[in-house]
């Protein structure tokens, strides 16, 4: 990965000293792929035989009680600094089997001295793994939540994951919250592309159907895309793009894609770098005027604990299983954070 730019760091230089000459609140939102997050009982409608005590990882409880640990330190790090040292408001999250293994998540470590609750709903995903959401109950308030099923006209019997609209209130304000696990390219980039085109499409009416019913609602999108912010899916199905003073009325920014282009990545592939995670917010959440909540910068939390630290894949995430050796790692995907500012008194 590349060093941090220079313009980078002027950028946020400039922005800490206009935050200095009036109380701001900063607030944090994140995503994290929890990689294979499965409890270790037999569950007959979910796909989750490699998962058990005689599965293929030998998934018995103490790996099990690993995983809920490594990943509760590496959430209790999330956006723990001198901009936001309460922690995200809202992570959403992929790769978990039911609710219940985001109730034993958040009862673990430090996060069970946070007062965090969950949003969950089953998906028809073939490999019985669902999108949910942790949220700060001190932070956000949850209005509304509902998860709405992805149909591809191209294969109507194909089954994937969800996508979990969650309506609440942030800084006093109407945000909503669309958390996504596209389609893998399973089968190739090309073929497998359609999916992730219609996974686009919903996420996309889905925020401008929002929108239509509120204009001045915040709308952030969210999650493993599978796809990077220059792919198809991204820019122009979704029409997410690359910089703030390119978005229009009823558009959408997304924060990641420069960072994508400096190099940067959440998961790596055949030596590569890729973002597929991605944080996407709607024009209303860009601009100036901090009168109202904004977004002020993105982050990928690629911490050293979290990277692969010898060997062929020295860098990567160190995720919990590789090439059929336990690591007793995190993720195979880094998680990804946005901040949002609010000017409170002047």
């Amino acid at each position: 990965m590349k060093k941090i730019t220079i313009a980078l760091i002027l950028s946020i230089l400039v922005t800490c000293t206009a935050f200095a000459q009036h109380k701001v609140a900063v607030y944090s939102v994140a995503f994290y792929n929890l990689e294979n997050l499965f409890d270790t009982i037999n569950d007959p409608n979910t796909n989750d035989e490699e998962f058990l005590p005689n599965g293929t990882y030998r998934w018995g409880a103490l790996k099990y009680k690993n995983k809920l640990e490594n990943l509760a330190y590496t959430i209790s790090k999330l956006a723990t600094d001198k901009f936001c040292p309460q922690g995200p408001a809202v992570i959403g999250v992929s790769e978990i089997e039911n609710r219940q293994v985001l109730e034993d998540l958040i009862k673990t470590g430090e996060l069970a001295s946070r007062n965090y609750d969950i949003v969950h709903f089953d998906s028809p995903d073939r490999r019985g793994v669902d999108v949910g959401m942790i949220y700060d109950r001190d932070q956000f308030t949850v209005d509304t939540a509902i998860s709405v099923r992805l149909v591809f006209k191209h294969d109507p019997d194909r089954l994937t994951r969800d996508q979990l609209l969650v309506s609440g209130q942030l800084a006093g304000e109407p945000v909503h919250i669309i958390v996504n696990h596209w389609p893998s390219r399973l089968g190739g980039e090309k073929k497998s592309r359609p999916s992730r085109e219609a996974a686009a499409l919903l996420s996309k009416q889905l925020a401008d159907s929002v929108l239509a019913a509120n204009p001045h609602s915040k709308v952030i999108i969210m999650g493993d895309l599978n796809d990077d912010p220059n792919n198809k899916s991204c820019c122009e199905v979704l029409g997410a793009v690359k910089e703030q003073d390119k978005v229009t009325d009823g558009g959408y920014f997304n924060t990641m894609w420069k960072l994508y282009d400096e190099g940067f990545g959440t998961l790596g592939y055949q030596g590569k770098w890729n973002l597929f995670d991605q944080m996407i917010v709607s024009a209303n959440l860009v601009g100036k005027d901090r009168s109202t909540l904004k977004y002020f910068k993105s982050e990928i939390f690629n911490k050293d604990f979290l990277r692969q630290d010898n060997g062929k894949y020295k860098g990567y995430p160190k995720r919990t299983h590789a090439q059929g050796r336990y690591l007793n790692g995190y993720s195979d995907h880094f998680p990804v954070i946005i901040y949002l500012a609010k000017i409170v008194e002047q």
